[in-house]
């Protein structure tokens, strides 16, 4: 039996695809109520095993593309497991961004699972990631007991809440200078990137879209689901600086007809997200808002006259960071508070060169991160500094569950001070 770990052949795609659950039809996440979705089920329905003229499209679109990095594990020529990186680039405190690869599409046939090939697979994506540079990984993990094994760990969280329309009052505010328009998926096609790209530069978590993102977005109807509608605010120039889509399903049940489900909101502006979200929570004929992939931190809980009205209904994980290269991870970040921290790290095999004691120093957004012979303030886990990369957690609650350890009084307060970040860190799409 011979193994062979390396990225597919184009004669080779097919095998490839079929090892992973989107295309052969199997589960591809666990049995839960995902925040992703804005249903009431737990989440959509399987799709159905993807079709020859399918699997040929997307190896025509993946084999062109420079920044999608498959790999796979073949048994006797077989493929049993498959996996791939995108580069994306990601904003980091600061506002700068740092490129990262995107773990994405994974999966080992069941006749083959346990026999170390997604380890391997993984360990292949670090090495092929660190060749080009790239400093840090990221994932959304389909299941949450299998990638803290391979150093990654939450970093952004997403929610899911609902909003009776009879409560959704709004607190007083200024009169929008602006105003809204209802537009169809050609006005939204070309106003999506610009609103996102200044919504990128002010939140960190958020990634640089792949081309094509919005392209798919239609004014036809998704079977009883009815057409996306398409919602923008303009300034007082009349420059798009908010976007939203939104869903008016149809129910089978009066317990779930009238809700409006808003699937993306986006505003690069105050004023703007404040008329998006007058608008949508007091639709007529409706009797619910819900919106799902939200920050667990969202303004629109401070506007309203009785914040307890939004009830978060889910919430999970949705970014899993790991630093692939820890000196150049660091120092393209900013810290808002100046520190002089040293801490151990062990990374295992996997990332060796990250092993051993290194001493942070940041000065006015500028940082060094280098290796050190002082003995350390802390000793850190990979998992955790995935975790605190994005500045979303807190370090006193990563040192109270064992993920840090303080050897210098004070040095789990410097931490946090140095690494957290306002507002908390969010991303609004997946890959």
């Amino acid at each position: 039996m011979v193994t062979e770990i390396r990225p597919p052949r184009p004669d080779e795609m097919t095998s490839y695809y079929k090892a992973l659950p989107f295309a052969n039809g199997l589960p591809q996440w666990e049995p839960a109520n995902a925040a992703w979705h804005g249903g009431p089920e737990p989440w959509p329905p399987q799709r159905s095993p993807a079709s020859a003229e399918q699997l040929a499209a997307w190896a025509r679109e993946d084999l062109a593309d420079p920044d999608f990095h498959p790999v796979g594990a073949f048994v006797d020529g077989a493929c049993v497991g498959a996996s791939a990186t995108i580069t994306f680039a990601v904003t980091v405190p600061g506002g700068s961004t740092v490129n990262m690869a995107g773990v994405t599409s994974t999966g080992v046939l069941a006749t083959h699972r346990r026999r170390g090939h997604l380890r391997a697979m993984i360990q292949a994506m670090f090495d092929s990631a660190l060749e080009r540079g790239v400093p840090l990984a990221m994932l959304s993990a389909s299941e949450g007991s299998i990638y803290g094994r391979y150093g990654f760990s939450p970093a952004t969280y997403r929610v899911r809440w609902e909003l009776a329309r009879h409560e959704a009052a709004l607190v007083p505010g200024e009169p929008d200078p602006g105003s809204l328009e209802l537009v169809d998926a050609a006005v939204a096609r070309q106003a999506w990137p610009a609103v996102h790209a200044r919504v990128r530069a002010q939140r960190v978590g958020e990634l640089a879209p792949r081309p094509g993102r919005w392209d798919g977005l239609s004014d036809e109807p998704d079977g009883t689901n009815g057409p996306l509608r398409y919602l923008v605010h303009r300034d007082r120039t009349g420059e798009i600086d908010g976007i939203a889509h939104f869903r008016l399903p149809w129910s089978t049940t009066v317990a779930g007809a009238g809700t409006l489900v808003v699937e993306a909101l986006e505003a690069a502006d105050p004023a703007a997200y404040r008329a998006l979200w007058s608008l949508l929570i007091d639709f007529d004929l409706t009797k619910k808002i819900v919106a799902h992939t939200r920050p667990r931190d969202e303004p629109l809980q401070w506007l309203l006259t009785n914040p307890r009205a939004m009830r978060i209904t889910r919430q999970t994980d949705n970014l899993w960071a790991r630093l692939l290269d820890v000196p150049a991870a660091l120092t393209q970040r900013a810290y808002d508070t100046s520190g002089d921290l040293v801490f151990t790290l062990d990374d295992d095999r996997m990332c060796p060169k990250n092993n051993g004691t290194w001493r942070l120093r940041a000065d006015g957004g500028e940082a060094t991160c280098t290796p050190t012979d002082r003995p350390a303030d802390l000793t850190l886990t990979v998992p955790a500094l995935g975790s605190l990369y994005l500045g979303g957690m807190s370090p006193r609650v990563l040192a109270q569950a064992g993920r840090i350890t303080e050897h210098a009084a004070g040095a789990v307060g410097q931490l946090g001070r140095m690494f957290r970040t306002d507002p908390e860190p969010h991303n609004s799409f997946g890959f």
